[in-house]
């Protein structure tokens, strides 16, 4: 997989977590833990992404 066609899965994963997120927040019977999982993966997500965003030229992201 290319740096490119990587940075768009996470990019992906990033919203649908984000989605995820905002379910849960709706939702009265989510687990306040839960949804702190939720976040701190999304964040770890960013980071990844961020780093990624740094090596592939910008013309390339899609």
């Amino acid at each position: 997989m290319s740096l490119n066609n990587h940075l768009i899965e996470l990019q992906r994963r990033h919203q649908a977590l984000e989605k995820q997120i905002e379910t849960a927040r709706i939702h009265p019977s989510s687990e306040p833990h839960a949804i702190a999982e939720l976040k701190r993966k999304k964040l770890l997500l960013k980071d990844e992404i961020a780093k990624l965003r740094a090596k592939v030229p910008e013309q390339t992201i899609h």
